[in-house]
C-alpha cells in the first residue's frame, strides 16, 4: 500500500511526493508506465480507477498519433508492399489533395463522423461526383479500421457513412484503366464480343440482343438499329416473355458506324453463333422469331440483361480476386458500357451531337 508523507496509507499503487502531489503510478496493457497525479487525493484515485478500468477493458488507446503521420505509417506498413505503384499514386492524391487539408493536423482520436461527413460534403460542394467521393471514404474506412487494430483509436468514425450514387448526377463509367482492366480479363469469354459491341457502338442492351446479322451493313459499313428485346410479362402472358419492339424513340431508329474493333467482334460472334447453333441441345429449340438473333445464351436462346449483368460481375470478381480492397473495381450494370462509349466518344473530340446521334437520344 502506498503512504503519504505522515505515513499514513493512501491505497495501492499511490504515494505523496515531498512537494505535495499525489501520484497513482501502474503499467497498462502496451507494457508502458503511465502515471495520474495531483493535489487532491479524491481527484486522484477516481482518475486512477477510471485509467486501470479503461485499460482492463481495453478501451485506451497506445499513444496519440496526427492523421498526417499515421498515413504514412499506414502506408509503409500496409499497402506498400502490396499494391501497384499506380494505385499507391491514386492513393496519394486522394489523400495530399482531400483529406489531408481538413483532417491532416488532428490527432486520430479527434477526429469524428460528423468532419468526415463535412469533407465529403464539401468535396461533392466542389463538383466531385460519386467515385472520388466513395474513393475518399474507402479509404479513410481502411486508415482507421488499421488504427483500430493498433489501438491508436477507440472506434472507427468510418463506419456507418454510405454514399449513395445519383444516377442522373453520377453515371457509372468505366475510368482508361478499368476499360483496360475488364476486357483483357474477359478475352475470349462467351461474352465478351456482346461487351465489345455494346462498348463501341453505345446501343442499348435491347438493342444488341435484338441484332440480327442481317442488320449488319458491311458495305456501308453501318449497324443498322431498327428494334429491341425486351423480358416482361405482357397482359396476355403467363409470366415473362421474350417480346420485339420498337426503339425507344424515334430517333433511337438509328444508324451506327462500324468501327474496326466492333467488327471483328461482328464476325467472331457470327462464327461463334453457328456452333452454338449446331451445339445448342435440341429439346431447347428457340422460338422461330428469335432463331436469328446474333447474340444468344449458350443454349441459342434470347439474352435478357439480368444475364449480361451477372455475366459482368463474374469478370470484375476474377479482377478483384489479385486486387488490394481499396483497389477493387467497383461492380457495373450493363448500361455503364453505354455511359462509357459516350465518355471516350466527347474525349476523342466527337461533337455531341454526334454522339446524340449515335445513341439515340430525342435531345
Amino acid at each position: 500500500m502506498g503512504k503519504d508523507l505522515k505515513g499514513k496509507e493512501i491505497g495501492k499503487g499511490i504515494i505523496q511526493k515531498k512537494n505535495g502531489q499525489y501520484e497513482a503510478r501502474y503499467v497498462n496493457r502496451f507494457g508502458q508506465r503511465k502515471s495520474v497525479s495531483g493535489r487532491d487525493l479524491k481527484d486522484v484515485k477516481k482518475r486512477y480507477r477510471e485509467a486501470v478500468y479503461e485499460d482492463e477493458k481495453e478501451l485506451n488507446i497506445k499513444e496519440k498519433v496526427k492523421m498526417e503521420d499515421w498515413y504514412v505509417k499506414w502506408m509503409v506498413t500496409y499497402k506498400e508492399d502490396l499494391i501497384r505503384q499506380s494505385t499507391r499514386q491514386i492513393y496519394n492524391s486522394l489523400y495530399y489533395k482531400y483529406i489531408a487539408p481538413m483532417l491532416g493536423k488532428l490527432y486520430l482520436t479527434e477526429i469524428t463522423q460528423y468532419q468526415i461527413r463535412a469533407m465529403l460534403k464539401n468535396i461533392a460542394k466542389k463538383g466531385y461526383g460519386y467515385e472520388t467521393r466513395n474513393k475518399v471514404r474507402m479509404l479513410l474506412l481502411d486508415i482507421f479500421s488499421k488504427a483500430l487494430e493498433s489501438d491508436l483509436i477507440r472506434k472507427n468514425p468510418v463506419k456507418g457513412i454510405n454514399l449513395k450514387r445519383d444516377e442522373e448526377k453520377d453515371p457509372k463509367v468505366l475510368t482508361t484503366e478499368e476499360q483496360t482492366a475488364f476486357f483483357d480479363c474477359c478475352k475470349g469469354t462467351f461474352y465478351d464480343n456482346f461487351f465489345i459491341v455494346a462498348v463501341s457502338t453505345g446501343m442499348r442492351i435491347g438493342e444488341i440482343t435484338a441484332l440480327r446479322w442481317e442488320d449488319i451493313d458491311r458495305e456501308k459499313n453501318v449497324i443498322h438499329v431498327s428494334r429491341t428485346l425486351v423480358y416482361q410479362k405482357y397482359e396476355s402472358d403467363d409470366k415473362k416473355e421474350f417480346h420485339f419492339e420498337a426503339p425507344k424513340t424515334k430517333t433511337s431508329k438509328r444508324d451506327i458506324p462500324i468501327s474496326r474493333q466492333c467488327e471483328l467482334a461482328l464476325k467472331r460472334q457470327f462464327l461463334q453463333k453457328r456452333v452454338v447453333e449446331a451445339k445448342a441441345p435440341k429439346t431447347r429449340k428457340p422460338k422461330e422469331e428469335f432463331r436469328d438473333l446474333l447474340f444468344t445464351t449458350a443454349y441459342n436462346t434470347p439474352l435478357n440483361s439480368q444475364l449480361i449483368c451477372q455475366a459482368i460481375k463474374k469478370v470484375v470478381d476474377e479482377i478483384n480476386l489479385t486486387r488490394d480492397d481499396l483497389d477493387k473495381m467497383e461492380r457495373f450494370s450493363a448500361h455503364c458500357l453505354r455511359h462509357t462509349f459516350a465518355t471516350r466518344a466527347f474525349e476523342a473530340g466527337v461533337q455531341p451531337k454526334t454522339v446524340q446521334k449515335y445513341l439515340g437520344h430525342a435531345t
